[in-house]
């Protein structure tokens, strides 16, 4: 079951993650709300990358399978830096690591899908 949990919320983030770029090319060509989508999917998305991180370790727990929490874990600090570095204006760093993060996203994505997910140990200890 937490291997399904897994999948959608690594799907659902990344998903919504891709819209992030069309919100500010939106706001790039013109249209000041896509200044305002854009924050908003901020929101959304880090608040995903949470969720996410969280779904992993209880998945990792479960499996004793650490990859699925230390790559979750790792975009979300990622994305820490990344929604920092947008309130701050610093695009120098906010485009090249969204670009990265949309990168890593897209991977781990495709392998929670490819990769066989293991089920929970059965010794008493998978709470």
């Amino acid at each position: 079951m937490s291997a399904r949990i897994l999948r959608l919320a690594v799907t659902v983030h990344t998903a919504v993650a891709f819209g992030q770029p069309a919100f500010a090319g939106a706001y790039l060509s013109g249209d000041i709300g896509g200044l305002d989508w854009h924050a908003r999917g901020a929101d959304v998305t880090f608040s995903l990358g949470i969720v996410q991180a969280v779904i992993g370790v209880v998945a990792a727990r479960r499996s004793r399978r650490w990859w699925p929490a230390v790559a979750s874990v790792l975009i979300l600090i990622a994305e820490s830096g990344q929604y920092a570095a947008g309130l701050a204006g610093a695009l120098w760093l906010h485009i090249p690591l969204g670009v990265a993060l949309l990168a890593g996203l897209t991977v781990l994505c495709v392998t929670v899908w490819t990769r066989p997910l293991p089920r929970a140990h059965r010794d008493g200890t998978d709470g």
